[in-house]
């Protein structure tokens, strides 16, 4: 018997050459690993969200019960010994993206993933039975897709038990406000800050030297300069565990990138050797910036678009004149 399964050192074994027990086998190890992968999920998602952890135990309670009987038709049929095969060791079967170790998944792409991992269960298995053509091995694989089938339905109904009454309409509330908090909020702190403050420096250099390689030198110093400043001080003056903010890595990363890159923007068309074209194309991307901080603050912090306009093109206006006056005196 290790002779004939040798075979799973040397390379994937093709699912068209699975016999039935080894089929069987497949779907045993596949039902534990989702076991384990949805007791992930609730662990993760049980502090903040804990209706939904709820649905996720529910989950494993289902899966663990699929394995049960199927562990207990593989041992009528082929005895105590299973064959140790899993995912991995077949060439044409589908594979789990190890998802679940990402620290910083959504509410939604959680769940996204869970219904995904039933729909590629659900969808294999038929498509396999189709192909099959044995006719003990077609019905085997018609039975698990029907049961991957019920394990969609199962989730359906253990999301109406924990997650009715408003319940997931609050767990969305409270994802996406993480969310703004965490990588919006300091993201458009940051972009602000690089888009607006350096208009002067690069402005005024750019109108002084009227050299659109120094400007350009400027403006990439001031952007990064900028950028790492605002990181650290996004990461340093706040460690998320009071405010509810989330870590300062993540905040001081979407602080620091946007700073740089909100700078950099209009930094970058200095790149081309004649000013007044540079000038030109910098201008018009100083334009988009401040109207797509416009479209942030609108859209996530729920500023009012004329109220958010106003403030936006009124401040980056006034320090764009301030560098260009400084500039050309």
């Amino acid at each position: 018997m290790l002779t004939r399964f040798s075979v799973f050192s040397n390379g994937k074994r093709r699912f068209a050459d699975l016999s039935e027990q080894e089929i069987l086998a497949l779907a045993i190890s596949s039902e534990e690993e989702d076991a384990r992968i949805y007791a992930a999920y609730a662990a993760k998602l049980r502090a903040e969200f804990p209706a939904s952890a709820a649905v996720f135990d529910g989950m494993v309670a289902e899966e663990t019960e699929h394995r049960r009987r199927l562990l207990d038709m593989y041992k009528r049929r082929f005895g105590d010994f299973v064959i140790p095969i899993r995912r991995e060791h077949v060439r044409d079967f589908y594979a789990r993206r190890p998802v679940w170790l990402v620290e910083s998944l959504s509410i939604e792409r959680v769940r996204q993933e869970a219904a995904d991992m039933e729909r590629q269960a659900h969808d294999f298995y038929l498509a396999a039975a189709q192909r099959s053509t044995d006719a003990d091995t077609r019905k085997l694989l018609g039975d698990l897709a029907v049961a991957e089938a019920g394990h969609e339905a199962a989730a359906d109904r253990l999301e109406e038990k924990h997650l009715g009454e408003g319940q997931r309409e609050a767990e969305d509330m409270a994802s996406r406000r993480q969310f703004v908090l965490t990588w919006v909020q300091p993201g458009l702190a940051g972009l602000m800050d690089g888009s607006v403050s350096t208009l002067a420096p690069i402005f005024a250099t750019a109108f002084a030297t009227q050299n659109p390689w120094t400007t350009f030198l400027i403006g990439l110093s001031a952007s990064v300069g900028a950028g790492i400043s605002m990181g650290f001080t996004e990461a340093a003056h706040d460690d998320g565990k009071l405010s509810g903010r989330g870590a300062p890595w993540k905040r001081g990363l979407a602080s620091g990138l946007m700073t740089t890159l909100g700078g950099l923007g209009h930094a970058l068309p200095y790149l081309i050797p004649n000013f007044w074209t540079a000038t030109t194309i910098a201008l018009i991307v100083v334009f988009l910036e401040l109207w797509a901080i416009v479209w942030i603050q609108n859209r996530y912090m729920e500023t009012p678009f004329l109220r958010a306009a106003f403030q936006v093109v009124l401040g980056g206006g006034l320090v764009l004149a301030a560098g260009i006056l400084i500039g050309g005196s």
